[in-house]
């Protein structure tokens, strides 16, 4: 007879899931033959224990199917101590207004050769790879090279937050890409980040990311892309959807966000045809950490703000003030009703606004110092698809003035090509302006 401890669904009579841990005796054969009353405490989310009390404990002996996991007998001594890690921890300063930047870092000096440019930015930005070329490659090589991939792109996160911790306070801001882990979600190859080494050094190189950002007070957010389609009336895409925004949750949890009400923010749009109402039906089925970090976009043409606002009861809305100009041509003001409704949204977390421009190259003589009006645009021949695309600068100055009078209530993610470029001469301009 030998004794394991199993992490085990129960179904309460509200239909919700709770995991609890037992205790198992089991006979020479590997059958059960006893299980013991549940060890408390009890958690909804098995990737919390199973990320934090296997992975972090080192408690794991192996998995087992449906859904449980198989510990060692050490699990009963490290429950107490992995809970204490459940606590939330401290959060970036909620009082500091931010303007942030995306996902990628640009160098000062933009005239300098393409080869020395790749030699300063890409040890903080990420590397990539695509299933064609795996599918190419024997499975050896292909796994060698997502895991330098993955060494290399949780060192660039970590450099690029390195980086950021060297700004003034007010620029302390950054959302880290989607493409960290690639194929994370990919059929073929999702296997490969399940794997125990690898889960060993993803949640020791997020955790230390994780800190880094919360030591240097740095706010941090995902934003997954336009095919996580939450709200889509395909259950088959829904689920993939599901898969992709728990990806994220994943990344989070291990850095240790997901544990407070937007201590981090991961964004999407509303998206898909089932609009608001589907993404109520979405919520019950995310990780508590990924409830606690999503965020729901307004979208520059189909589900806008006043269907961003259905949601307000039910996870913090991010405005983006130019989604809202593309759809309406409003340059909606910092005192408009609807904008208290998007700050009650984030129950006392200082919200986030995305902003961005439409291209210089564009409107190339359209008036720097006049606002651009989109009834008049249109009219000109100018089409809403091409007007939606980022500009790399923030190029007219009339319209930075009124995207800094939402600063007030909500800080800024820069959406530029020009990434932290643009975001430091927004900045700039508004630090002249007092």
């Amino acid at each position: 007879m030998r004794t394991e401890f199993r992490l085990i669904l129960h179904t309460l009579p509200t239909g919700e899931g709770i995991y609890r841990i037992h205790e198992l005796a089991l006979n020479e054969n590997d059958e059960i033959v006893k299980v013991s009353e549940p060890i408390t405490p009890q958690h909804e989310s098995p990737e919390v224990l199973t990320h934090i009390l296997i992975h972090m404990l080192g408690a794991l002996t192996k998995p087992v199917v449906n859904g449980n996991m198989l510990f060692s007998n050490n699990i009963s001594d490290s429950i107490d101590s992995a809970f204490e890690l459940l606590k939330p921890k401290k959060m970036f300063n909620n009082s500091t207004k931010r303007i942030g930047f995306a996902c990628k870092y640009m160098h000062e000096d933009q005239s300098l050769s393409k080869k020395v440019l790749e030699e300063i930015q890409r040890p903080l930005n990420t590397k990539a790879t695509t299933v064609a070329w795996l599918n190419r490659q024997s499975r050896d090589v292909a796994e060698q090279r997502l895991w330098d991939i993955m060494i290399h792109n949780t060192d660039s996160a970590r450099r690029l937050i390195e980086y950021v911790g060297t700004l003034p306070e007010n620029r302390r801001m950054v959302r880290l890409g989607s493409d960290i882990l690639p194929v994370y979600t990919e059929p073929t190859w999702s296997y490969f980040w399940h794997r125990s080494d690898v889960i060993d050094v993803l949640v020791s190189r997020f955790a230390a990311i994780g800190e880094l950002a919360r030591r240097s007070n740095i706010r941090l957010s995902f934003h997954p892309g336009q095919f996580c389609v939450l709200a889509s009336d395909n259950p088959d895409i829904v689920n993939r959807s599901l898969e992709e925004f728990e990806y994220h949750a994943d990344m989070a949890r291990w850095m240790g966000y997901g544990r407070s009400f937007q201590d981090f923010k991961i964004n999407v749009h509303i998206a898909g045809r089932q609009g608001p109402e589907g993404i109520k039906r979405i919520i019950p089925r995310l990780s508590p950490e990924a409830r606690n970090t999503l965020t729901i976009e307004n979208d520059e043409m189909s589900w806008g703000l006043g269907s961003s606002l259905e949601l307000a009861d039910h996870c913090a809305l991010v405005l983006d003030i130019h989604h809202h100009w593309i759809r309406n041509g409003e340059y909606i003001e910092a005192n408009d009703e609807r904008i208290k409704r998007v700050i009650d949204s984030w129950r006392g977390v200082r919200p986030v606004i995305h902003y961005s421009v439409s291209r210089e190259d564009l409107l190339p003589d359209h008036c720097r110092n006049t606002r651009p009006d989109l009834d008049s645009l249109l009219a000109q021949g100018y089409k809403k698809a091409k007007l939606r695309a980022h500009s790399d600068f923030y190029w007219n100055e009339p319209v930075n003035d009124w995207a800094l009078t939402h600063w007030e209530w909500a800080d800024i993610m820069c959406e530029s090509k020009a990434k932290n470029l643009a975001s430091h001469r927004l900045y700039e301009h508004a630090q002249q302006k007092g």
